[in-house]
């Protein structure tokens, strides 16, 4: 499962052509390849607000208003769309829809998701899923990250539950309905799509609602469909499915088969149906900071003392104007979403914003963001960002991500990122297997969530911000930029150590010493000081490089690219026909002339002078690796060296110490890393 990197053990949109180590932590390239709003239910949903997400085919004139498409040409998934909307009587439309922002109609060969929902429909069945060890208790990450107080590595014991949510066991009722097997409908996508259609029709006849051929009168049981708990999240699931709908869908799934959801523009769903769910509709808490395009509750992370003179689970603050906030940091709960609700509510656990449920996208609000939660193992880090916690425990680490949550996510997302002015790119858009350690000594502790599997090139595209080619092959840098779908790496280590994952789309491709799939892979000395070399783990992310981040050019030589990684070249399988990469320009850093090499740093603190009387000095500690003579490496952001002094209970006592030296980030490794500024020059990169 993801912990720590010691344990080692959607379709992307087409290219472009052209209180664990969390809190403190210290504290292609040529060529393309294929490949809502919080209302009540009398509200209209809002187009602006809502993200494109999909290529929307023309209606036709002759489409009646199920949306339902020529069987000409039709393969045999959507064929079976179409034989389970006839025989339990819903529109197609409403079924492709609901399928969509489960899963984008993706069977994902049988492997569950996060939350243990399997096939096109996500029919859930959870109760193999749950996760004994939660994310935030596993390696030995500190998650506050600041050596100035003492590590703090959580401990959790999460029973498992006696009896779990309707909303994760609807294969089971599927079953019923259906008389199909539960391994059928785990492992077979029609009977899948045919589990799924008869849920919607149970849910329509439960609510009172008549059989309609009409996709408008179908809102309330599309809106019960992921389970959700209150009647601004049901909406919110719903809107999104209109959306769809209304704009119509084109995609090729993971097994190679083009199915589609022709617009049916003119749909106006009822939305005072959602009366019949009969779901809280509370008003949104003053002290929820979130778009209103989703649904977001408060609950509150305690700030309370306890024990000898500690506290927890976060730190009092007043950012933006004590400190700028430049990073949003993704994670993945490796817990469900009862559990980790619970496990954050705990004073002495540790924190973050934001958790995102999977089955609806529903959000919760735990820290004010004026405040610094504990979660990137990184203090640097966690005092200037923002942590999204996405609900996932994993049968095996190669489940995927619903789209109701990587919507809700790219939303919230979005506009925090509107709201503080973060730049919407991989160097300001960490996950958590982006941020650094701190020191040499937390390396190795260092989480690896969200993973290989984190599909970031769908993600960006909700963003509105897709990785494009953006520079000729003279542009000096590259962007990795695998078809997400068709790449897939062979990762070890999902069930048991030294043991294949099934296969699975991946966002990361892997990196060799030399341009042939059989030389060794890169090393990395800070996970393995004696040298050895990187391996397969899905949780080893030592020869690694990940869509989205971007590294200076060292080299071509058939359908190889190398990079600057780690202080040496490493290569990458980027054929010409089936690119991994596109070509990119920017500013990169290389060291001054007449120095051999400069030091790399796990986080951009102040130098000794610039500690005022009663804060002692943080060390300015290089980790072990070194940036060397001739090598680039793409620039991030420029900052100053700063360091929250915050260690008592009272925050009048917290001091922010700024110092004159500046500090470039840099796409270093698989994590970015920090240069000073007076050990390098920043250049344009095809220069």
């Amino acid at each position: 499962m993801p912990g720590s990197a010691q344990d080692g053990a959607h379709e992307a949109d087409a290219h472009d052509t052209s209180r664990d180590a969390d809190r403190d932590g210290d504290r292609p390239v040529p060529g393309p390849s294929r490949r809502t709003a919080l209302r009540t239910a009398g509200a209209a949903a809002s187009a602006a607000f809502l993200l494109p997400a999909v290529s929307a085919p023309a209606a036709r004139a002759d489409q009646p208003p199920g949306g339902t498409p020529s069987p000409e040409g039709a393969g045999p998934l959507q064929r079976a769309f179409a034989a389970a909307a006839k025989e339990h009587g819903v529109p197609l439309s409403v079924l492709l829809g609901v399928s969509y922002l489960q899963s984008r109609w993706d069977g994902h060969r049988g492997a569950p998701s996060v939350t243990g929902g399997y096939g096109p429909m996500h029919l859930t069945d959870a109760f193999t899923a749950l996760s004994s060890a939660p994310h935030h208790s596993q390696g030995t990450e500190d998650a506050r990250g600041d050596l100035a107080r003492p590590l703090k590595v959580p401990e959790a014991s999460v029973p498992e539950p006696r009896q779990l949510p309707a909303r994760l066991r609807t294969l089971d009722r599927a079953a019923e309905l259906t008389g199909l097997s539960a391994a059928e409908l785990r492992g077979d996508a029609a009977a899948n799509v045919r589990g799924g259609a008869a849920l919607l029709a149970a849910a329509q006849k439960r609510l009172g609602l008549p059989p309609s051929d009409d996709p408008a009168d179908w809102y309330a049981a599309v809106a019960a469909y992921p389970g959700a708990d209150s009647a601004a999240a049901a909406a919110v699931f719903a809107d999104d499915v209109y959306e769809v709908i209304r704009g119509g869908a084109a995609r090729t799934t993971g097994d190679g088969e083009r199915v589609t959801l022709d617009a049916v523009p003119g749909v106006a769903p009822d939305r005072r149906q959602l009366r019949s769910l009969g779901l809280p509709d509370p008003k949104r808490d003053p002290h929820v900071e979130a778009p209103g395009n989703v649904s977001c509750e408060w609950i509150p992370a305690p700030y309370e003392q306890f024990g000898d003179n500690d506290y927890g689970n976060h730190d009092l603050g007043n950012r933006p104007l004590s400190q700028s906030i430049d990073y949003i940091v993704i994670h993945d709960t490796e817990g469900s979403w009862d559990t980790t609700i619970k496990l954050v509510q705990d004073p002495t656990y540790v924190s973050w914003q934001y958790t995102l449920r999977s089955s609806d996208g529903h959000i919760a609000q735990h820290v004010p963001l004026k405040d610094v939660a504990w979660h990137a193992g990184n203090w640097y880090v966690n005092a200037k960002s923002i942590g999204l916690e996405h609900e996932g425990f994993l049968t095996a680490p190669d489940a995927w991500y619903t789209e109701a949550m990587y919507r809700s996510s790219a939303r919230l997302v979005k506009w925090l990122a509107r709201r503080y002015g973060i730049p919407l790119d991989r160097q300001h858009i960490l996950g958590h297997d982006n941020v650094p350690g701190t020191t040499a000594t937390t390396i190795r502790g260092m989480h690896t969530d969200p993973g290989p599997y984190w599909d970031w090139a769908h993600y960006f595209s909700l963003l509105g911000a897709p990785f494009h080619r953006t520079a000729g092959a003279s542009g000096g840098l590259v962007t990795i930029r695998p078809d997400y779908e068709t790449n897939e790496p062979v990762y070890t280590g999902c069930a048991t150590a030294g043991q294949e994952c099934a296969p699975h789309g991946s966002s990361a491709v892997r990196l060799h010493t030399a341009p042939s799939s059989d030389a060794p892979l890169v090393k990395d000395i800070g996970l393995r000081p004696d040298g050895a070399d990187s391996t397969t783990g899905v949780n080893d992310t030592g020869a690694r490089a990940t869509t989205g981040q971007q590294y200076a050019l060292a080299g071509r030589q058939g359908d190889w690219t190398a990079i600057w990684y780690l202080g040496q070249q490493a290569w990458f399988r980027n054929p010409r026909r089936r690119p991994t990469a596109v070509y990119g320009k920017g500013l990169v850093v290389t060291p001054k002339p007449g120095l051999a090499e400069v030091p790399v740093y796990g986080r951009a603190y102040p130098e000794k002078e610039a500690y005022p009387e009663g804060v002692p000095v943080q060390a300015v500690a290089p980790l072990p690796y070194k940036l060397l003579a001739g090598q680039r490496y793409a620039l991030g952001l420029r900052t100053q060296g700063e360091y929250l002094w915050a260690t008592t209970f009272d925050a009048n006592g917290h001091i922010v110490v700024r110092g004159q030296d500046v500090y470039y980030q840099i796409q270093f490794g698989h994590r970015v890393a920090f240069v000073r500024a007076a050990d390098v020059r920043v250049r344009r990169s095809g220069r």
